[in-house]
């Protein structure tokens, strides 16, 4: 680690020039985008098409989906001035965007909103998934009619909240029981959290479900299909490894995990298309199938920021399974996780075990349709990114992040309206750059090139 120390506080001498400007790279994007995807094409093409097709329709999806391409340019583009060697032990979500952050309960029954999808968990500068969320904040407020000098102020409000949210977590504990919920959230944030609240687990075994006499199974659909009997029984059997893999304190009894049916889920996600994802619908806490338990099982890879900062999260923290890296990411990022949050191989690949939670709520980032609403939210989004970053350092566990993170960022942001310019600056450069990016893709994609 010593070397990556000494890198990144060389790095922290460059500053941030006032915009940089973006380039045609056309080979270059279909050449990233091809390596990224290849590799899933024999197991799961039909995702892949699914994934090309999204990214094709805006900017923001081919943002989504192009995290990789997001960490290899943090290689390159000047570092932050408002970094040290330190902050780059921030326990990153690393693919932040205004799609990975929404509302549900957590374990303790509670709805709130923080970040979400922790598939890209790694160490590395905190600027990073501020410099991603604001770009997404560019592209989405484009997208919905807003002007640029309104993105701006949403930006410094982003910016702000973490600033003062960190700063207010800095020499205490407050990380740990600060929650947003409907209580102390207004505009589009409370709404979506209230929505949270109101949803059944009902409604969601009957959208994905039905039941026959007294056995509930999947429903054969376009997006969700039966699984061969060898797949199966493979997924079955991994279901020991994965109980295992929670603490023997949150495990319930033996029964909860009973299978009852497997299928292959399509089409979620975007970044991830590609990878192979299933629903395995479980006993749950009694024999009555009205409280079966979806589980959402998701293979995983290398996290995309170990591009930009490569073993600056060492394997041993994660036992060299990228399922539990993602698994310890959710746990400590979030207040009271979700407690079936889990990992087991299957055919030898890594897979990310999680409840798909009837009382979850996507953020919809189309109803920031007016500069007000997405102000606003924009200030939850910057308090829920700097909870995650806070609760995820030594208090959560010393040998990955050996420092109260809350106070090292806020050392090293000597001026909050500084790093708001330089955010702010970054995010409408970049965003050129990825809509760049995108137009390649598009002519690419019209051309029939192979991307996968």
């Amino acid at each position: 680690m010593n070397f990556h120390r000494t890198l990144i506080a060389a790095l922290c001498l460059a500053t941030l020039p006032a915009a940089f400007a973006a380039t045609s790279r056309p080979s270059w994007v279909t050449t990233q985008i091809y390596n990224y995807n290849h590799p899933y094409a024999a197991q799961n093409s039909a995702d892949l098409a699914t994934k090309m097709s999204k990214m094709n329709g805006s900017a923001f999806y081919f943002y989504r989906g192009t995290d990789h391409i997001f960490m290899t340019d943090m290689t390159t583009l000047p570092a932050s001035s408002y970094t040290t060697s330190t902050t780059a032990y921030t326990w990153l979500g690393g693919d932040t965007h205004l799609a990975n952050v929404g509302s549900q309960r957590d374990s303790s029954g509670k709805s709130v909103f923080t970040v979400s999808d922790f598939d890209e968990g790694y160490l590395g500068q905190y600027v990073w998934d501020l410099r991603r969320m604001a770009t997404s904040v560019v592209l989405a407020g484009r997208e919905n009619g807003i002007s640029d000098s309104n993105i701006t102020t949403a930006i410094n409000t982003l910016v702000g909240a973490y600033v003062d949210k960190m700063s207010a977590f800095k020499g205490n504990d407050d990380e740990k029981t600060f929650q947003l919920s409907s209580s102390n959230t207004t505009s589009y944030v409370q709404t979506n959290i209230k929505d949270a609240d109101g949803n059944t687990r009902a409604d969601l075994l009957s959208k994905y479900t039905s039941v026959s006499g007294s056995t509930r199974k999947f429903q054969n659909k376009s997006d969700l299909v039966a699984v061969t009997s060898g797949t199966y029984n493979m997924i079955a059997g991994a279901m020991s490894s994965y109980i295992a893999s929670i603490s023997a304190s949150k495990q319930y009894a033996a029964s909860y995990y009973t299978v009852k049916d497997i299928h292959q889920k399509l089409g979620s996600g975007t970044g991830s298309l590609g990878r192979m994802r299933y629903y395995i619908l479980i006993e749950g806490p009694s024999s009555s199938t009205s409280d079966d338990v979806i589980l959402e099982v998701k293979q995983e890879t290398t996290s995309a920021v170990a591009i930009a900062l490569p073993g600056q999260l060492p394997s041993s923290a994660y036992a060299g399974n990228e399922a539990n890296r993602v698994a310890r990411t959710g746990k400590a990022q979030l207040i009271n996780a979700d407690v079936l949050i889990g990992s087991a191989f299957i055919n030898s690949l890594p897979y990310y075990f999680h409840e798909k939670s009837p009382f979850q709520e996507d953020f919809d980032y189309t109803q920031l349709s007016s500069s007000s609403k997405l102000n606003t939210a924009m200030t939850y989004v910057g308090q829920a990114l700097a909870s995650a970053h806070a609760l995820a350092d030594k208090d959560y566990d010393s040998t990955v992040v050996p420092y109260g993170i809350d106070a090292e960022i806020t050392n090293a942001v000597t001026s909050k309206s500084g790093l708001q310019a330089e955010i702010v600056s970054f995010a409408f450069g970049y965003a050129d750059q990825v809509n760049l990016d995108w137009q390649s893709f598009k002519s690419a994609y019209s051309a029939g090139t192979p991307l996968y």
